[in-house]
């Protein structure tokens, strides 16, 4: 079993259809290499314009024909892959109020939990503590590829 790290494409080449691309070559070189399987650990193409949604709920959404509400997650059903669950802790990123303000480019005038732009959760804050914290999930994906 091998596991992919990151497919990332610059913001000017989104939506022609590379993810995929990218992915049958991953796939392709993984299987080339003798590994019978690839796991993913899959961060939500869209999953940040819905951060109060528990990831849990958002990796069951389903459009029309069934397949995976979440672009990414599509591409990744299209080429026959499962879903093995979610990681609620993948990443967490403590830091400072004020790390957190120029990170969000925001501010945080009192202690709560703060909707931060392409976060997939929001940002806890206590400003008591000087602390903010974020925990992001992410989601398993196994390709069987032999």
């Amino acid at each position: 079993m091998v596991s992919a790290l990151q497919i990332a494409l610059a913001p000017a080449h989104r939506g022609k259809g590379l993810s995929s691309v990218m992915l049958d070559e991953m796939r392709r070189v993984a299987l080339a290499q003798g590994f019978r399987d690839l796991v993913a650990p899959v961060r939500p193409s869209s999953k940040s314009r819905y951060p109060l949604t528990p990831m849990e709920r958002y990796v069951g959404w389903t459009t029309a024909d069934g397949l995976p509400f979440d672009p990414w997650l599509r591409v990744h059903a299209r080429a026959g892959a499962e879903t093995v669950g979610v990681c609620a802790r993948s990443m967490t990123i403590p830091g400072t109020l004020a790390e957190w303000e120029e990170w969000a480019e925001m501010r945080f005038p009192e202690s709560g939990d703060y909707v931060v732009p392409g976060a997939l959760n929001p940002v806890t804050i206590d400003v008591e503590a000087n602390r903010g914290l974020y925990v992001e999930p992410n989601v398993w994906i196994r390709h069987r590829l032999a």
